[in-house]
């Protein structure tokens, strides 16, 4: 790998765009293999300046921070970097990324993983059902982890698992060799000029494979079908789907999920056994997990105990506990109504709902529509996305669903302890981002667990 970038940054100006975790891991890497080269950092937080004691380097900070691309031949742009808007339109030729570098050195051996939702759990199920089989597995990517800072850890023959975000895959070259695309809903309309230039920087993930890769897609996502239909893609494909069959791929039949390879179909894992993920959303993630595993060589008894064995993540329709008779949950990673709605079908009893947030422009009708046909009795809004859902289901509202605003994320707590009865249940799924309070939706769901264990 070292031998790889040394050809690629040979003689070039380069450029580390944006010093956040992944930024600043670029920043280590390239100063540890290359000790002598010159490198600048481009970063709007002028702070950065304090964090690095380093006399081979330019920092270049402030607004305008972007005008300074064109200076450079090579460009490592960090995913939180949006390039999508008029004033930073440049040279696509120029951009890398860790993503983009790492796929290119060690694509034969990754397993790829993007999606709206669903890709963290996905990904992180995949890790570990392969992990029961052998040690020689890495996990990297949107998880937190980035790239280059397991390249130590990696062999010829170690199996790798990464989750890519949108961000990430915008400026590919080059796909792994299983990839899985699990859902196209509404999401970073923030950080991309249109829903359509979204689901392309997802689709990239096969867009960019070869031949002899695998695609593993949802079969039940219109949208990722439309995407395949309208590009002609020469790929090994294993779609998954809740009710139809497939020549090679998952599908469900009387509560088992079936597996075929285009030859033979095996009955992998039964769901009436017990696991610990739970909804319809969740079955089609094992799917997914199912066709990757069995394309990567993994026994059928090595999957099962894996799907059995996981856990689950934090912030994902977690048990917070039970207080005063009240069952509380965190699904504080609902970021988009549909993650909202899918929690809510999950646990069933929901009586008093926590929404709102960051307004990044999303659609909520239907979440709304939902809402109005569900049991739930309860509904706290926060921020300003909740302000807009709040005026929307004020005009649809029945009689017997309460409404509330909270000017704070500990009023919204304490309104939910108040207005639900024993034997509730109280459930954070926001449907929207965290920005507005929190620096990302992990934060957020921390801070909830604690007021609800405060109370």
């Amino acid at each position: 790998m070292i031998e790889f970038l040394k050809n690629i940054i040979n003689g070039k100006r380069l450029l580390i765009l944006g010093f956040g975790r992944e930024g600043e891991s670029t920043y280590r890497f390239l100063r540890k293999h290359f000790s002598d080269l010159k490198i600048s950092i481009a970063d709007k937080n002028e702070n950065i300046v304090r964090r690095i004691n380093d006399n081979n380097i330019e920092i270049i900070t402030g607004e305008n921070y972007l005008n300074s691309i064109a200076e450079y031949d090579l460009v490592f742009k960090s995913p939180g970097i949006s390039l999508s808007h008029p004033e930073a339109q440049i040279d696509r030729g120029k951009i890398t990324s860790q993503t983009d570098l790492f796929l290119e050195y060690y694509s034969e051996q990754i397993i790829g993983v993007t999606g709206t939702k669903g890709k963290s759990t996905t990904s992180s199920l995949i890790y570990h059902i392969i992990k029961l089989f052998t040690r020689n597995v890495v996990f990297v990517g949107n998880i937190g982890v980035p790239p280059f800072d397991m390249i130590e850890e990696i062999s010829e023959r170690s199996r790798i698992v990464c989750e890519l975000s949108s961000h990430q895959l915008e400026f590919i070259s080059k796909g792994p060799h299983i990839g899985i695309l699990l859902n196209l809903f509404q999401e970073h309309l923030d950080h991309y000029l249109t829903f359509e230039d979204y689901q392309l920087s997802k689709f990239h993930l096969t867009l960019y494979q070869k031949s002899s890769d695998n695609f593993i897609f949802n079969d039940d996502d219109s949208l990722i079908k439309k995407l395949m239909t309208d590009n002609k893609l020469d790929r090994k494909f294993y779609g998954y789907s809740l009710n139809r069959p497939q020549s090679m791929g998952c599908w469900v039949s009387n509560e088992e999920i079936i597996f075929s390879d285009g030859r033979s179909e095996t009955v992998i894992f039964n769901l009436n056994s017990e696991h610990n993920l739970k909804g319809q959303h969740n079955v089609l993630n094992i799917m997914a997990a199912i066709c990757a595993c069995k394309i990567t060589g993994i026994p059928d008894e090595k999957i099962s105990e894996g799907i059995k064995t996981f856990k689950g993540l934090e912030h994902r329709i977690e048990f917070v506990g039970e207080f005063d008779g009240v069952r509380y949950y965190n699904d504080s990673i609902a970021t988009i109504p549909e993650a909202t709605i899918e929690a809510i079908k999950t646990l069933v009893d929901v009586e008093t709902l926590i929404l709102g947030g960051f307004d990044r422009g999303i659609d909520y009708d239907h979440l709304l529509e939902f809402l109005l046909l569900s049991t739930v009795k309860n509904i706290i809004f926060l921020g300003d996305a909740g302000r807009r859902m709040m005026k929307g289901l004020e005009k649809l509202a029945k009689k017997n669903q309460n409404i509330f605003f909270a000017d704070t994320f500990e009023n919204a707590v304490m309104t939910a302890k108040i207005n639900t009865r024993p034997n509730g249940t109280c459930l954070l799924s926001p449907a929207a981002a965290s920005y507005d309070m929190f620096k990302n939706f992990e934060e957020r769901g921390q801070v909830y667990k604690k007021l609800v264990r405060g109370l």
